[in-house]
C-alpha cells in the first residue's frame, strides 16, 4: 500500500457553543491540515497522485477558510469543532478533485486497494491537538 501526504495551512477563528472552558470565547487557531490518500497501484509515472492536484485542491478548500470567523460558516452549525473542520475540509478535496475529473472517493473494500483514494485529513488547532477525519 502506498501513501502521499500534503500539507497546507491556514488562519482562523472560532469559539465552541456547548463547551464549558476558555474556548466557549472567541479565539484563534493558525490551523495545519495534512490530507493523506492511499491506494495500491502507481500509474505509469510510477506516482500514487501528483502532489500538486491533491495540494492544490487542499489549498483551495482551506483558502476559503483562512481569516474567517468559522462560526460564521452555516455548515458547522455554530460548533466548528476541529473534529467537522477536517470532515469539511474532506469533504471539500473530494468535491474538487471530481470536478478535475478524479474521484477519491473512499471504495467500497478499501483493503482491496487498486485505485487511490482520500483516505483522511488531519486538522491540527495547534502543534499538540489533532483531530483526524477518515470515512472508512
Amino acid at each position: 500500500m502506498y501513501e502521499v501526504r500534503v500539507e497546507t495551512n491556514f488562519a482562523a477563528a472560532h469559539f465552541l457553543r456547548d463547551y464549558h472552558g476558555k474556548c466557549e470565547r472567541l479565539h484563534g487557531h493558525n490551523y495545519r491540515v495534512f490530507a493523506h490518500v492511499r491506494g495500491a497501484e502507481l500509474d505509469q509515472g510510477g506516482m500514487l497522485l501528483d502532489f500538486t492536484q491533491l495540494k492544490h485542491a487542499l489549498k483551495s478548500v482551506c483558502g476559503a477558510l483562512d481569516h474567517t470567523n468559522l462560526n460564521d460558516l452555516p455548515v458547522f452549525d455554530q460548533n466548528p469543532s476541529a473534529e467537522r473542520i477536517a470532515r469539511y475540509i474532506y469533504d471539500g478535496i473530494i468535491a474538487a478533485m471530481k470536478q478535475e475529473g478524479t474521484d477519491l472517493s473512499c471504495p467500497a473494500d478499501a483493503a482491496a486497494g487498486g485505485r487511490c483514494w482520500l483516505s483522511a485529513v488531519d486538522v491540527f488547532e495547534t502543534d499538540t491537538n489533532r483531530a483526524r477525519y477518515m470515512p472508512c
